[in-house]
């Protein structure tokens, strides 16, 4: 089968006032049509930077160093003009953010910034598109979409800016979401539930999900494989069975030693 996402020798470094700082080095790994693959590590490992590097979002003071590749469906994302790569994000590749308070437009209304989505990539009807922004929502779980279509991120809980997020990046059914730490900013139950509502959107159009997580409890319930970062760098990957019970690296077995012990993996086929 050939990979959906193919990130090879991948180099971020940073800019700041000290220098520069390495925050990706040299990452390879791949991931395919439908798979759910997690990319664990502590905050600062630069699980984040290479999700922005993927979307083409990195900041201003971010460098990717030579050599760096991204394809994504055969096409080196990192060489595409920024026309071509504002075409996928959204319709083909998408991403959910770990603030949706931060990511989501303050003064926008949610259900827009949904329809948003298709009008940017060819529906030319308002009506049409508001109309799959109220499904969308409805699909997602928000309660009472229609009305809530037309308020701002702020009338709304965490757990319904998610919601509101999740709608978002699924709806033109991308092949890949890449998801970043959807849930820490929940509380536990909203968080089950979130994840739930991830994989049922998931099983339905066989996308493919890129779940960044420091939570390897999320990791036993979601994914089929793990790729473990470490400073920048990948240290360890394995299906989730092997990742649990015979890790390799000694960063690998110190994150499972820190698990609650109630936690068990439910492997994923």
């Amino acid at each position: 089968m050939t990979a959906l996402l193919s990130v090879d020798n991948l180099r971020v470094a940073y800019a700041d006032r000290s220098g520069e700082r390495r925050a990706v080095v040299d990452l390879s790994f791949s991931v395919e049509p439908g798979e759910i693959v997690a990319l664990v590590g502590e905050s600062g490992s630069g699980k984040t930077a290479t999700a922005l590097a993927i979307m083409g979002i990195l900041s201003s003071n971010a460098r990717v160093g030579p050599g760096s590749a991204v394809r994504f469906e055969g096409r080196d994302l990192l060489t595409l003009p920024e026309r071509e790569l504002r075409d996928l994000r959204g319709r083909r590749i998408s991403m959910v953010f770990q603030e949706p308070a931060a990511a989501l437009n303050p003064v926008m209304r949610v259900g827009d910034q949904v329809a948003e989505v298709a009008l940017v990539h060819g529906e030319r009807s308002t009506t049409r598109a508001r109309d799959q922004a109220i499904a969308m929502l409805d699909r997602v779980g928000l309660p009472d979409a229609a009305t809530r279509y037309r308020a701002y991120p702020h009338e709304l809980s965490g757990g319904m800016r998610q919601r509101v997020m999740l709608a978002i990046a699924l709806l033109l059914k991308p092949a890949l979401v890449i998801a970043d730490e959807p849930t820490s900013a929940l509380d536990v139950t909203v968080q089950a539930q979130v994840l739930q509502l991830l994989l049922e959107l998931q099983k339905e159009s066989q996308t493919a999900v890129l779940l960044i997580t420091h939570d390897l409890g999320v990791v036993a319930e979601t994914c089929s494989r793990a790729l473990v970062m470490k400073d920048g760098r990948l240290v360890e990957e394995a299906s989730v069975d092997a990742l649990f019970h015979a890790p390799c690296h000694d960063y690998t077995r110190e994150l499972l030693a820190a698990m609650p012990r109630l936690v068990r993996p439910r492997v994923v086929a």
